[in-house]
């Protein structure tokens, strides 16, 4: 026979390996180190010898950097740069393909960070397409969808591969990122992505759609709140906006852009009434456009707001809806309509308008200090060299606004539509709608030339913005970026200003701030405010700045914006020690701003600029002793106790968290659904005298609709418990340990009703959240049970289960609305910030464990006590996932799987509660 010896056999990978497991197990990494590069150069075949000693290696599947998986990895790389020679290349053909497949399958159980090494050593490109897809459909087949298509990435085989099958699993984990990532770089790709997403926001797309195509997908409820229209529209124009994709190919995610954008018209003209006719008007022939479906809703939307039919008819002539399609009585007023009321009216207020506004008017807004003569239209290249001969003069001061027109996010970033350029008693005006005026060299040149001068001081508020918008104006600023210079940007002036009236504000009564609707005014207008006195009119911001010509309400505001900005500067420069200001301020100006790529400064910025714009929070941000703000104010020490009874609000649907948390502790909360809007916190808090707690940009109008000190401002990046603390410090609500679960999460009732067992069991079968059936023998297993509490809790805990026997109609409001059977335990677990794991199928080392809040708490348990209560119920695990001992009025009894060592997290978790 014959026989090789060991020195012809090399040394045996397994060997190897356990020499490696061990001194890995032993921490000894620099002989680890020396002995895997000794090993490698004594295999006799090293490739054929690290698949081996990978494949039995254990922590393979993990894949982390700190496995010997992965150090084994790192030192044959290190080992194979010092021996070239060891290739794919050197091997026999059927042994490199044997290697190959190998290779190949260890990387199915292997995570992304082992894939491209090993796809480099054995060289996995070049095996067959038809094996490596074979790889790719066998991890789709068990469910691996992100680790199948990041290997299809890996491998480029995205073009061999149905976008569909791979990107829809993934878009229903909430894994859209990864399809993202698999289709860009390949144009028809990233073109059947968006098309997809586009056609599931057709209004009559429903889930079954998806089940037909894809029936071995779980189409779940969360799945479905991925894949709700408003959150689809975000994703499609933003990937429109990535790929380069026209948007006339998604018309569904425009359709419902555009319907949005008509009804917040309807509301800031109807509801708010801060938008004029003429404006309301602009705006939504350019929202609606040929749009036959908008048109409709634009009719049905007129009915429903204001209730005029004449003007519903007016609209409805306009662009001929038929029929039909008209909602009630809107026929009948046509009809009856004379012929001169038919059409919409437009009326030429440029004309009419005179320039100098109303006595009220003056009273009460920032006004210019300028004639009509000094405004001057730049939109031509003599004009502009007229402009330029004055505003480039050196050692000037020129304050810089633009005016755009607003698209209600259709288009992502909008086009400049005028300048305006404020000097001393002059302000210039460029048009840049004007006939080939935008795009005339000279044009260019002359802004290149006045943001770029260093001699002449330039003021502006929030000049990223306007930024932006000139880059999307001209495309030239991309190839050759924009230079600014001596910029001075008065927001970032503003936010230090508030600044120092919030340390004002706690220190004393002292503040900054003027007037006694400063709260209303926001942005610059705010500012303007609170240095001159009185506000800006922001009535034609919203206006459409590309019609022409201009309306003189239009002119008028669009030269104070720009004058403003040199009366507040020149305000701040007299008396900055008032405004803690340094003494120069052109030592701000400076592009300081668009240098830091800090995160966390990005992040303190945008925080300090929700200041600007008026919102202030109960949790600030910022580190404050002061916790638990409403409004900026310290909540008085001689506000009386209350019981969490006596505090009604209603949750945005942006705080559910705080609002199911506010419910566990008594609180009297209503929660927004995700499909409601937020204008229904504010009827809501009107009907009932409720507090409303929101959190960003609705605060601004939701404030605006209730009294002052109704509406609560909060931060969402803290946990919805930090978030109840605030709420409770804030309106010195005392907790008892009576107060604990007294109201159902679900329904907000303060009654549990008395629902015998077997009707328990009954409807949660009938609802599907438990199944097989429940026998004679299970019904005494829960009798037992049941009995054992008197042995298991103490006397004085545990009160009485009711024994009667009561029908389901109680006056709890729908007591059972649960989803799932984590929904149930959520009430005794989920609240108390643990991570308990409800599974399907018990496993042997989980036990059953009760646990009981009750009114019948009549003094405080002990930790030894509590521990006591779980630790004696040690009964032999069942198949049933939970089980529903009882409902007792206002008594909560839970029978929950959890893991041993969580029983005691629960038990401290139940204490500290008890105690807040």
């Amino acid at each position: 026979m014959d026989r090789k010896t060991p020195e012809t056999a090399g040394l045996d990978p397994v060997v190897l390996r356990d020499q490696l497991f061990e001194l890995w197990n032993r921490k000894d990494l620099q002989t680890l180190h020396l002995a895997a590069i000794q090993g490698f150069s004594k295999l006799s075949e090293p490739l054929e010898g690290l698949l081996t000693i990978l494949e039995g290696c254990p922590g393979k599947q993990k894949g982390r950097s700190h496995t010997l998986t992965h150090h084994i990895l790192m030192e044959f790389l290190t080992w194979g740069k010092e021996h070239p020679q060891v290739t794919l290349s050197s091997l026999l053909q059927q042994q490199a393909l044997e290697l190959q497949q190998r290779a190949l399958s260890l990387i199915r159980d292997t995570q992304a960070n082992f894939v491209d090494n090993l796809i480099n050593i054995y060289q996995l490109n070049s095996l067959d397409p038809a094996i490596l897809l074979f790889s790719i459909m066998k991890l789709h087949a068990l469910h691996c969808y992100k680790e199948a298509a990041a290997l299809s990435i890996k491998l480029k085989l995205q073009k061999e591969l149905n976008m569909e099958e791979m990107c829809v699993p993934l878009i229903l984990q909430n894994k859209l990122a990864m399809a993202e990532s698999f289709v860009t770089g390949h144009d028809h790709l990233e073109q059947q992505l968006v098309l997809l997403l586009d056609s599931w926001c057709h209004p009559n797309f429903r889930e079954e759609e998806i089940s037909k195509q894809f029936p071995h997908l779980s189409v779940t409820k969360q799945c479905m709140s991925l894949i709700q229209p408003k959150i689809l529209t975000k994703h499609v124009f933003r990937l429109v906006e990535k790929f380069h994709i026209d948007q006339g190919l998604c018309p569904n995610a425009l359709h419902k852009r555009r319907l949005d954008s008509l009804r917040f018209l309807m509301y800031k003209r109807f509801v708010e009434k801060t938008m004029t006719d003429e404006n309301w008007s602009d705006h939504v022939q350019y929202v609606v456009a040929d749009d036959s479906e908008l048109q409709i809703h634009l009719v049905e939307l007129l009915v429903k707001y204001c209730g005029c039919l004449s003007k519903a008819s007016q609209w409805s002539l306009r662009y001929n809806v038929p029929r039909n399609r008209l909602p009630f009585g809107v026929w009948d007023t046509q009809q009856s309509l004379p012929s001169d009321l038919q059409q919409v009216g437009f009326r030429d207020s440029a004309k009419a308008e005179a320039w100098t506004p109303s006595r009220s008017h003056c009273k009460t807004f920032y006004q210019v200090p300028l004639t009509k003569e000094n405004v001057h239209f730049v939109d031509s290249p003599e004009a502009l060299r007229r402009c330029r001969n004055i505003v480039l003069k050196e050692g000037g001061i020129v304050g810089v606004d633009m005016e755009w027109q607003p698209t209600f996010g259709c288009i992502s970033t909008q086009q400049v539509a005028l300048i305006q350029l404020a000097v001393l008693g002059q302000v210039f005006l460029l048009d840049l709608c004007a006939n080939g005026f935008c795009q005339h060299p000279d044009t260019i040149i002359f802004i290149r030339s006045l943001f770029s001068e260093r001699s002449i001081l330039k003021l502006g508020y929030g000049m990223s913005g306007d930024v932006r918008c000139l880059i999307a104006t001209w495309h030239q600023l991309l190839d050759e970026p924009l230079q600014i210079e001596a910029m001075l940007d008065l927001l970032n002036v503003h936010q230090k200003i508030q600044r120092q009236k919030v340390n004002r504000t706690q220190k004393g009564p002292k503040e900054v701030a003027v007037g006694k609707k400063q709260q209303a005014e926001k942005g610059l207008s705010l500012l303007v405010q609170q240095v001159l006195g009185r506000p800006l009119d922001k009535t034609e911001q919203m206006s459409n700045w590309e019609k022409r010509p201009l309306r003189i309400s239009q002119i008028r505001y669009a030269v104070a914006d720009a004058c403003c900005l040199l009366d507040v500067y020149s305000a701040l420069s007299s008396n900055p020690a008032y405004f803690g200001l340094p003494a120069d301020l052109r030592s701000m100006s400076s592009s300081q701003s668009g240098k830091n790529g800090d995160k966390k400064q990005k992040a303190k910025r945008a925080t300090e600029k929700e200041e600007c714009q008026g919102a202030q929070r109960v949790s600030p941000r910022s580190s404050n002793t002061e916790k638990g703000l409403l409004c900026g104010e310290k909540p008085s020490e001689d506000t009386p106790p209350r019981p969490p009874q006596q505090l009604r609000v209603v949750c945005d649907n942006m705080l559910q968290g705080l609002g199911r948390c506010l419910r566990c502790l008594g609180v009297d909360v209503i929660i927004l659904e995700n499909t409601d809007d937020h204008r229904v916190a504010a009827k809501l808090a009107q009907a009932e005298g409720r507090f409303i707690l929101t959190c960003g940009q609705p605060f601004q109008s939701l404030r605006s609709q209730v009294g002052e000190g109704r509406c609560l401002s909060l931060d969402c990046s803290e946990k919805a418990r930090d978030q109840a603390v605030r709420v409770l410090r804030h309106f010195n609500v005392q907790l008892t340990p009576s107060d604990i679960f007294s109201r159902c999460q679900t329904c907000n009732s303060d009654e549990y009703a008395a629902v015998p067992r077997k009707d328990m069991a009954r409807m949660l079968q009938q609802k599907g959240f438990l199944q097989g059936n429940h026998t004679i023998q299970q019904q005494q297993q829960q009798q037992r049970e049941e009995e054992t509490l008197g042995d298991i809790l103490t006397p004085g805990v545990t009160p009485e289960f009711p024994r009667t026997s009561c029908t389901l109609q109680t006056r709890t409001p729908n007591p059972l609305r649960l989803r799932s059977r984590i929904d149930i335990c959520r009430a005794a677990a989920l609240h108390l910030s643990l991570e308990c794991t409800h599974k399907n199928s018990v496993e042997s080392n989980y036990r059953h464990f009760f646990f009981l809040f009750s009114n019948g708490l009549d003094r405080r348990v002990t930790r030894k006590e509590a521990l006591r209560m779980t630790s004696s119920a040690r009964e032999t695990p069942t198949s049933a996932p939970l089980e529903i001992i009882g409902f007792p009025v206002r008594h909560l009894v839970l029978k929950c799987i959890i893991p041993p060592k969580n029983q005691t997290r629960i038990v401290s978790a139940a204490l500290r509660l008890l105690r807040l």
